[in-house]
């Protein structure tokens, strides 16, 4: 594909007109049929925070010290955030692009904060729960760390707490909980999580990036929400997404500590340079005003009532898309939500089939591997746009679940399985990756129509081999 900076300039117009033209294929956000990457409020709030983004998007964050309005907005987006999660005024943070760059950030200090306090041989340990989100994976890839996963009770999906015991070791340095998990959407018990890491002199971090907005609310309307923030002892970090339920555009996020003693290992700062001084709070230097106006201009204009309402509305929607997946005859509600996220398995047909035949009726739903026992399945996160289409997703869901058992069976996975399984994944090359997709029914790179056929074949892989594939599929789409 030969694409240069066009000769002239081509009219506005019809540059506008083609590039929502590229749109057609994307995620059906906007008529409220999706459960997942964009969390859309249908609230004039939001209107408000892309306005504010666009007017600030040009002003740069790297130098607060040049740009004070940026330091205020800061300041304050991360105290209403603190406040929010009980962190009275000794909690401090920082502003991120995303739950990936808080938990890195958390990571990083804590490994940091290991170095000086408590220093280990070999590579510093996180011990996490297999369900806990792969920005910790990234964060070990990327920060030469070490991850540790330990189980979950297979009923309730909850970190065990004397599995994560048996997981330390003496080069862990960091105890993961999540509030809730991405996967399963339940809160792990961060306060035996909590007393654990105090009792062996560990940091703990409690992953937040979902429920760090909601969950208070959902407290405040009567529910039970377990012990997760800054009231249990011995929580050190936290992580708390605006971008998520505070309905912030992307990318907002926060990292959270309980002091400036802990949150100094966060920092960065380059002397040794002819160019001018680098201090960093967070990982980008450079990085648009925009983001951080947005998301405070949204909760200004949200409040603490727009929020709550909306809470409100969700938790009854989440209880409706729940009850009538139960009720469907092969479909399995993993567990009870703890907030507004759902995971249901199938029985007698393939679940990625019936992600498929959702998506050809315009619901995007998202598939869930096989994994440490846990059984694939598909994941649901309910936001404001979702709430009035409870009835015709149930019944478009029903109507898609004859069609996937009517399906015939696939018995070839099983042997492409075997076959594949043979190829090391360190010397997969073009060739061989070329006849994967083939044999799972795509022809050359491209994103699929339909995904069930890989799906069904990546989680029947060993794992390495299916991070290969991955990678393989990743490369080729970005040409």
């Amino acid at each position: 594909m030969t694409m240069r900076i066009p000769d002239r300039g081509r009219p506005t117009d019809d540059v506008l007109a083609s590039l929502e033209a590229y749109r057609q294929d994307d995620v059906p956000w906007r008529q409220g049929r999706a459960f997942g990457y964009v969390f859309d409020a249908r609230h004039e709030a939001l209107d408000a925070g892309k306005r504010a983004y666009l007017s600030f998007i040009s002003e740069n964050g790297l130098d607060p010290t040049s740009f004070p309005s940026l330091l205020r907005l800061e300041n304050e987006v991360v105290r209403m955030c603190a406040n929010h999660v009980h962190g009275g005024d000794r909690v401090v943070g920082n502003f991120t692009s995303g739950g990936t760059e808080s938990i890195l950030l958390a990571m990083k200090s804590a490994r940091d904060w290991a170095r000086k306090e408590r220093p280990t041989q070999g590579r510093p340990q996180i011990v996490a729960p297999v369900t806990a989100h792969a920005a910790f994976h990234k964060a070990a890839h990327y920060l030469d760390m070490e991850i540790v996963t330990f189980a979950v009770d297979p009923v309730t999906f909850r970190a065990d707490v004397e599995a994560a015991r048996a997981a330390l070791t003496d080069r862990t340095v960091v105890l993961v909980g999540s509030a809730p998990s991405y996967a399963h959407g339940v809160i792990d018990p961060i306060p035996a999580l909590a007393a654990l890491a105090a009792e062996r002199g560990l940091w703990m971090h409690v992953d937040a990036c979902m429920g760090g907005v909601l969950l208070p609310y959902m407290e405040r309307l009567g529910e039970s929400v377990p012990p997760f923030d800054f009231r249990v002892e011995g929580v050190w970090s936290l992580s708390m997404d605006l971008h998520k339920y505070g309905f912030c555009p992307k990318g907002a996020s926060v990292v959270l500590y309980r002091d400036k003693g802990l949150r100094r290992f966060q920092l960065f700062a380059c002397v040794e340079t002819t160019g001018y001084t680098i201090v960093n709070a967070a990982m980008q230097s450079s990085k648009s005003g925009g983001p951080l106006a947005g998301a405070w201009t949204t909760m200004m204009c949200m409040g603490d009532e727009g929020y709550l309402d909306l809470t409100r509305q969700m938790r009854d929607a989440t209880r409706r898309y729940a009850e009538g997946i139960a009720a469907i005859p092969g479909l399995t509600v993993l567990a009870p939500p703890d907030m507004t996220l759902i995971a249901f398995a199938s029985e007698g047909f393939s679940v990625f089939h019936l992600a498929d035949l959702m998506k050809a009726r315009g619901w995007y739903v998202q598939p869930q591997l096989r994994f440490a026992g846990h059984v694939e399945n598909v994941h649901l996160s309910v936001t404001a746009a979702n709430v009035p289409h409870v009835e015709a997703f149930l019944a478009d869901l029903r109507a898609c679940v004859e069609e996937a058992r009517a399906l015939p069976a696939d018995d070839s996975l099983q042997s492409i399985a075997e076959a594949a399984s043979h190829i090391d994944p360190a010397t997969l090359d073009e060739a061989a990756f070329a006849q994967l997709l083939a044999f799972a029914g795509m022809s050359g790179a491209g994103v699929p129509k339909e995904s069930a056929a890989i799906n069904g074949l990546l989680q029947t892989l060993p794992r390495p081999l299916t991070r290969a594939i991955l990678l393989h599929f990743v490369n080729e789409l970005f040409s």
